[in-house]
C-alpha cells in the first residue's frame, strides 16, 4: 500500500543576531508571512490594506535584505529604524509607504504576565518596604495612594514562591499579575505637509473639564494651544523626548483638540484642560501597574475624563477594580480597542463601563486593521494629522480614534455645562458602530 506523502509544514527561521534567514514556504499568504516576521523580529509591520500575495519560496542563510526580496516579491517596502528605544518599522505597500496603515501583529499566543513580577496591595499603613525585604524582592513601582507596589523577583520561580507565601500574610489584601503594555508607534511625517487648522481658544476665566491623558510624555508646541495643557505628571521617571518628531502623547492631545473644537459650537473658546500623565518615562514599554497608577493620579488631580490610547491582552484585577471604582464614581474612561482585525478583547477597553473606540476608514466602515469585538462601543476617524515643528504628521489607528472621542465628550460637557458622565451618552449615540463585514 502506498502511503500518502506527508504535508510539509511551512517554516520561517529569522536569526536577527546573525542577520540570517531560512524559509520553506508554499501555503502561507502574505499576512501570515508578515506575522511570522513580526514574531521573530519584534518589528512593527504595517501593510497597505487589501494587499495580497501568494508566497512560495525556499532558501537558507540569506541576509535580511535578500530574504525580504524573496518573501515580498515586487511589493514596495521600507525598513525604518526604531526611535527612543522602540522597535523598527517595516512598511509594505503596493503604491506608496504612506498607504501602509494596517498593523500586522505576531500571532496571539495567549496573554502572559511579566513572569518575575507581582502587584501586591496591603492594608493602609502597613509597610511595603518591610514586605519586599522579607520576600527578597525589589520595589520597581509604588502607589502611595493605594498602598500597592510592583514587586520584581529574581526569576519566575521566586515570584511563584512569593505568591504562595503571601497567602498567609494577613496584611496583604490583593496579589495580582502585572502585564506588559507595548510602546506606541511614532506618527508618520512623510507626505503630510498640509497643516490642520482649528479655531479654538483656551479660555482663561476658570477651569472646566479635566482630561487625564495616560500616555507617553508630551511636547509643548510654543503656541496658543499650549494653554490647554496642565503641568504634567510622571509615574515612570523622566522622559528624554526627541525633538525631530512628535511623541505618541503629543499626537493624542492635539487630536483631542479636534473633538473639543467640535463641541465648541459657539466658537467662544473652551475651558477644557488636558493633564498629561507619562506612564512610559524613557522606556519603550510600560505595564498595567503604571497605567493603573497613572489613572489613579489623574483622578486624584480632578480629571473627570480619562483617555487610554493604549492596551494589553492581559486582564489584571488590579486595573479592573480601579476602573470599576472610577466609573461608579461618575468618571468617564475612554480607551482604544486595538489595532488588530480580531474580535477578541483588549484591556482596559473591554472592561465594563469603559467606552471602547474602534477606528473607521474614509467611508465610515471599521478600518481593516481595527478590532471589531462585541466590547466595542463607538467608531471614530482612524487617522489624524497634527502639527509639529511647522509640519503635518499623520497618526493612524484606534489610538487617535479614542483621543478624538475623548475630546468630543469633554467639549460637549464644556459647551453644555453638563457633567462628562451625562455628555458621554450623547456622543455614543452620534458614533454608532457599523455592521462588521465578513473577515
Amino acid at each position: 500500500m502506498l502511503l500518502a506523502p506527508a504535508v510539509r509544514a511551512d517554516s520561517l527561521a529569522w536569526r536577527k543576531e546573525k542577520n540570517s534567514v531560512d524559509a520553506d514556504i508554499s501555503t502561507w499568504g502574505l499576512v501570515r508571512v508578515l506575522e511570522g516576521i513580526a514574531e521573530s523580529t519584534g518589528w512593527q509591520i504595517y501593510l497597505e490594506p487589501g494587499t495580497r500575495r501568494a508566497v512560495s519560496t525556499k532558501f537558507k542563510n540569506r541576509p535580511t535584505d535578500q530574504a525580504l526580496d524573496l518573501l515580498l516579491g515586487n511589493l514596495g517596502r521600507i525598513l525604518l529604524p526604531g526611535t527612543n528605544g522602540g522597535p523598527a518599522r517595516l512598511l509594505v505597500f503596493r503604491n506608496t509607504e504612506k498607504d501602509a496603515t494596517q498593523l500586522i501583529k505576531a500571532p496571539r499566543r495567549g496573554a502572559k504576565p511579566i513572569p518575575n513580577e507581582l502587584i501586591v496591595t496591603m492594608k493602609a499603613g502597613v509597610s511595603l518596604d518591610d514586605l519586599a525585604k522579607k520576600l527578597g524582592a525589589k520595589i520597581a513601582g509604588r502607589s502611595k495612594g493605594r498602598n500597592s507596589a510592583r514587586l520584581q523577583f529574581e526569576n519566575e520561580d521566586a515570584a511563584n514562591a512569593a505568591r504562595d507565601a503571601l497567602k498567609s500574610e494577613q496584611d496583604v489584601t490583593d496579589v495580582d499579575p502585572n502585564f506588559p503594555v507595548v510602546g506606541q508607534p511614532t506618527p508618520d511625517g512623510s507626505g503630510t505637509a498640509s497643516l490642520p487648522s482649528l479655531k479654538l481658544e483656551p479660555l482663561k476665566n476658570g477651569q472646566g473639564v479635566i482630561i487625564g491623558l495616560i500616555d507617553t510624555a508630551v511636547q509643548m508646541q510654543g503656541g496658543n494651544y499650549d494653554g490647554f495643557l496642565l503641568p504634567g505628571i510622571s509615574v515612570a521617571g523622566e522622559s528624554a523626548l526627541a525633538g525631530d518628531h512628535p511623541s505618541h502623547g503629543t499626537s493624542m492631545w492635539e487630536t483631542m483638540l479636534k473633538g473639543i473644537a467640535l463641541g465648541d459650537e459657539t466658537g467662544s473658546g473652551s475651558q477644557v484642560r488636558i493633564l498629561p500623565v507619562d506612564v512610559y518615562g524613557s522606556n519603550p514599554t510600560t505595564s498595567t501597574f503604571e497605567v493603573a497608577e497613572g489613572i489613579y493620579r489623574a483622578l486624584d488631580a480632578g480629571a473627570s475624563v480619562i483617555n487610554l490610547s493604549l492596551g494589553s491582552d492581559g486582564d489584571t484585577p488590579y486595573l479592573r477594580e480601579l476602573i470599576r471604582e472610577a466609573t461608579e464614581a461618575g468618571r468617564v474612561i475612554v480607551a482604544s480597542a486595538g489595532n488588530e482585525p480580531v474580535n477578541t478583547p483588549v484591556y482596559p477597553a473591554a472592561y465594563p463601563g469603559v467606552i471602547a473606540v474602534t477606528a473607521g476608514d474614509q467611508r465610515g466602515d471599521i478600518a481593516p486593521y481595527a478590532n471589531y469585538g462585541d466590547f466595542v462601543d463607538v467608531i471614530a476617524p482612524g487617522s489624524s494629522v497634527i502639527p509639529f515643528n511647522g509640519q503635518g504628521w499623520r497618526v493612524t489607528g484606534t489610538s487617535p480614534a479614542a483621543a478624538f472621542v475623548t475630546g468630543l465628550i469633554a467639549g460637549n460637557a464644556d459647551a453644555t455645562g453638563k457633567p462628562a458622565a451625562q455628555a458621554a451618552p450623547v456622543v455614543l449615540k452620534s458614533l454608532p458602530v457599523p455592521q462588521v463585514p465578513n473577515r
